[in-house]
């Protein structure tokens, strides 16, 4: 979470309100709430001014963002790292210090994260996105887990899913109901929403421009990764 985003939370919970109840008075969706309180949005100066007439307060520090927030972190990792390299020439002058290059890389990769855009083999990548790190995690995932898929195929088009698109999922193996993942049944992976049907069986949804269901038993499937959002190609 982002100060801002705990500075929001906070005074939510010292108006009583919840998520929804909050999102009504402003006149934005819960979800919006959210990803506010997680750092991934902020607040416009007119909601800013709405939260103010809520809470009776002028509130001045809230519209603070992700990448301010990074920024100052990175200005500190760099200056961290300045400091250790006068020590070690200090004590060492006939030891390289390392490049300039490699100080400006080190600070930023500890503020963003480079994620790999993979085939459903996630052994052959086609590109990279970069997300920003709160609180040492990805999106609410641990920095290991997160990737980015390249859909194959055009079988999950009825869910807006189709071929060229590009999704941000998490690792798991966990079959959670309803989710969206890539899974690997028949030596095949393949993309599927997954409905438990009992504590040993489960209903493999896609759709290619018409509806199609699978029953399969839990333990002949592999689950790889959920899908968490997807990038349309237009």
């Amino acid at each position: 979470m982002s100060r801002a985003g705990e500075r929001l939370q906070n005074i939510r919970t010292q108006l009583g309100l919840s998520q929804k109840q909050l999102a009504k008075k402003l006149g934005v969706a819960e979800n919006f709430i959210n990803e506010v309180e997680q750092g991934r949005k902020i607040l416009s100066e007119a909601l800013i001014n709405k939260l103010s007439k809520l809470t009776g307060k002028d509130i001045n520090d809230i519209t603070m963002s992700i990448e301010e927030e990074a920024s100052r972190e990175e200005v500190d990792i760099k200056s961290d790292a300045v400091r250790v390299n006068r020590v070690a020439s200090t004590k060492a002058s006939n030891k390289e210090l390392p490049k300039v290059n490699d100080v400006w890389s080190d600070a930023l990769n500890s503020v963003l994260k480079t994620i790999p855009v993979c085939k459903y083999d996630l052994k052959e990548t086609v590109g990279s996105r970069q997300l920003p790190v709160v609180s040492n995690k990805v999106e609410g995932h641990a920095l290991d887990k997160v990737i980015y898929l390249l859909i194959e195929e055009d079988d999950m088009i009825g869910f807006r899913i189709g071929k060229g698109d590009i999704a941000f999922a998490h690792l798991t193996h966990e079959a959670e109901n309803n989710a969206i993942c890539l899974l690997e049944i028949n030596g095949e992976r393949v993309i599927r929403q997954i409905k438990k049907l009992d504590n040993s069986k489960v209903l493999l949804i896609s759709n290619k421009g018409s509806l199609r269901t699978e029953t399969a038993y839990i333990k002949d499937i592999n689950v790889i990764a959920r899908l968490d959002r997807v990038e349309i190609k237009l």
